[in-house]
């Protein structure tokens, strides 16, 4: 006679006093008692910092790869700043602060003293550099040209401005016209889109997960890039990146790592890959900014997508345990470089589906004061 099973198991080996015991009960037992009192340990660690960094230091691991790129980002910055890919991010921040300087209503006869030497050699590097130098953008030349000779003409006599003053007049123009500097906008007139055509674009927008097969134009998710590329970041530094993947075997290789894209992934024409670069930071307080910058990027790429008849879905990733070292591998990226997110774009099969996903009423995420 054979023997009775439950999911494999043989029934008459599992009694215990005359009862069954499921297969998996204590197993669930001794998960929701580690739970408790992994709650209860929390519960004692939290109430300081230094308690918290004392518990993660001897019972978890969980953010030593984060610690680990912001310690490469930041000794990248600093070892970097002396050369030309290193000197632009010193560039952008510094010059971004002139402009601030500059816009002022109540402007300072005299600001930015402290930073202005370290300005002042960053551009010389990169002037140095250009145009060997791979990633050369003469634009970026331009505007820090302008803003530097804005300042000088304005910024009163003092020995750290006068000294680089000479210094600066002694490298080649850039440009003639000095336009990229801070100006007023044109009020005038409102907005070419309205705020209805903005609503309705954003409803417009879902995830899409399910795609026509047939080839996307790069020329197109370049102009959905160049829109990505206005959005607003920390010091205008824009440390981040978007890899673009659109030969098959590259996309299924990459869409193989994230877990959300398991259910559709054959079906994915483009995968982008965003890319955070925390060398362009010199300390760590500013180590979530690839985070906030690149989703910022992220959303102006989504909702021009949309306006070219293509569609997106953005992909989680979770940074831990194999799968980043599978990607940094895959993607080539150094230890001061981190994966933000995925996104999936094609054309959108009119025959698939996509969720309702409610959104929270604006009661909900709204707070005056």
């Amino acid at each position: 006679m054979r023997a009775k099973t439950f999911d494999g198991y043989d029934m008459n080996k599992i009694k215990h006093s005359n009862r069954v015991i499921i297969p998996g009960f204590w197993s669930a037992k001794l998960k929701l008692w580690k739970t408790k009192v992994k709650i209860i340990l929390f519960g004692c660690v939290s109430k300081s910092a230094r308690l918290s960094a004392f518990y993660y230091a001897l019972f978890s691991n969980n953010f030593i790869k984060e610690q680990h790129r912001v310690m490469s980002g930041i000794y990248a910055y600093h070892k970097r700043s002396g050369i030309k890919r290193g000197a632009e991010y010193v560039l952008r921040r510094n010059i971004h602060r002139l402009e601030k300087g500059l816009l002022m209503k109540a402007r300072r006869p005299v600001f930015a003293v402290d930073f202005i030497g370290e300005t002042l050699a960053s551009f010389e590097q990169v002037v140095k550099a250009f145009p060997n130098s791979e990633g050369s953008d003469v634009s970026e030349l331009v505007w820090a040209y302008d803003v530097l000779q804005k300042y000088f003409n304005v910024v009163a006599s003092v020995p750290a401005v006068d000294q680089a003053r000479i210094r600066f007049h002694k490298l080649p123009p850039y440009t003639k016209d000095g336009s990229s500097v801070p100006y007023k906008r044109k009020l005038e007139k409102p907005p070419s889109v309205s705020y209805d055509e903005l609503f309705n674009l954003s409803l417009r927008r879902r995830s899409v997960r399910w795609y026509r097969q047939q080839p996307v134009p790069r020329d197109l998710l370049d102009q959905a890039m160049v829109i990505a590329s206005l959005a607003p970041s920390a010091c205008n530094r824009q440390a981040f990146e978007f890899r673009v993947f659109d030969d098959p075997n590259f996309v299924l290789q990459i869409s193989s790592l994230p877990g959300g894209a398991s259910g559709f992934r054959e079906n994915i024409p483009v995968l982008v890959v965003v890319v955070g670069k925390l060398y362009a930071y010199f300390n760590e307080q500013d180590r979530h900014l690839i985070y906030i910058d690149s989703s910022l990027a992220v959303m102006s790429f989504m909702y021009a997508l949309e306006t070219l008849g293509l569609s997106s879905c953005g992909i989680n990733w979770h940074a831990s345990g194999v799968r980043e070292e599978k990607m940094t591998k895959l993607l080539g990226l150094s230890d001061s470089e981190q994966v933000v997110m995925l996104m999936s774009v094609g054309y959108p099969d009119p025959d698939g589906m996509v969720a309702y996903s409610q959104k929270k009423e604006l009661d909900f995420l709204r707070r005056y004061n």
